[in-house]
């Protein structure tokens, strides 16, 4: 689709591919909500070239991207790449904009569809260009705490085994979200993944400390709520010196369970469990 006249598109992900794919100009994203920057990260890890965007957001935005693991996970991928900045503003926003070197774009959801409607008027992108740099200038540079997914994959994959990041990427794609998901999140996710393959608890959270997923602490934590739950259990392995480690083992009711499947029973479990 060409950017020079308006369209009506079936999702915002045609939309923004259309946009994506018909420019090298680096593109202003201005005011998207946490979905609509969803889609746009997805957008942009489906190109082979994908132009550099500045997104400039609201700060409850930036807060919701990082409460979902798939997500900030996804989005640290993009900036950790150079393709995606993103940084918070307290200006006041009226629309919702794409921005390229030659077209402004208001993106209007409407039902089950949304317009992109754009302008090539030269004076106007220029000014609009200006004042959104003038803004992205005065902006706070947003951190994720995050680490982006790939190296996550990669050093789960190196350190602690092939099959373990399998599993662990079998669990995280049969979910849509991690929000919400209390002990079943990434962090519960890796101790299942570990301990469908017997890795020792030490392992699994040193490995999730050094990556800056979490805390050995936190790690301890979630170990103790799943198995409360049932869901994981141990055995000790003695040391030659100092006190025994602690091998992770399925919960009997998870034991051969399908990976892809292991997630929503262990949900399934967790509501189940007594108080």
């Amino acid at each position: 689709m060409s950017l020079e006249a308006s369209q009506i598109t079936a999702s915002e992900s045609e939309l923004f591919q259309a946009i994506l794919s018909d420019t090298a100009d680096e593109v202003v994203a201005v005011n998207l909500d946490g979905e609509q920057l969803t889609v746009l990260v997805e957008t942009i890890g489906g190109l082979s070239e994908p132009p550099a965007v500045r997104s400039l957001v609201k700060d409850s935005v930036a807060r919701w991207l990082q409460d979902d693991f798939l997500v900030a996970s996804a989005v640290a991928d993009e900036m950790a790449a150079g393709n995606l900045s993103l940084r918070t503003a307290e200006v006041r926003f009226e629309n919702t904009l794409l921005v390229t070197g030659e077209t402004v774009v208001s993106v209007v959801p409407a039902g089950d569809r949304v317009a992109g409607l754009a302008t090539d008027d030269e004076d106007f992108v220029a000014t609009t260009r200006e004042k959104w740099n003038s803004e992205w200038n005065d902006a706070t540079e947003v951190s994720f705490r995050t680490p982006p997914r790939s190296e996550i994959h990669e050093s789960l994959a190196n350190e602690i085994g092939e099959e373990v990041d399998a599993d662990f990427r079998a669990m995280l794609n049969s979910v849509e979200t991690t929000r919400d998901k209390g002990a079943l999140n990434e962090v519960g996710m890796s101790l299942l993944a570990a301990a469908n393959n017997e890795i020792q608890l030490f392992e699994i959270s040193k490995w999730g400390e050094d990556t800056g997923l979490a805390s050995r602490a936190t790690y301890s934590r979630t170990k103790t709520q799943l198995e409360d739950s049932g869901l994981l259990a141990t055995e000790k392995v003695p040391m030659d010196v100092g006190r025994p480690r602690l091998r992770l083992l399925l919960g009997e009711e998870l034991r051969g369970v399908d990976v892809d499947d292991l997630v929503e029973q262990a949900q399934k479990m967790m509501v189940a469990a007594p108080a």
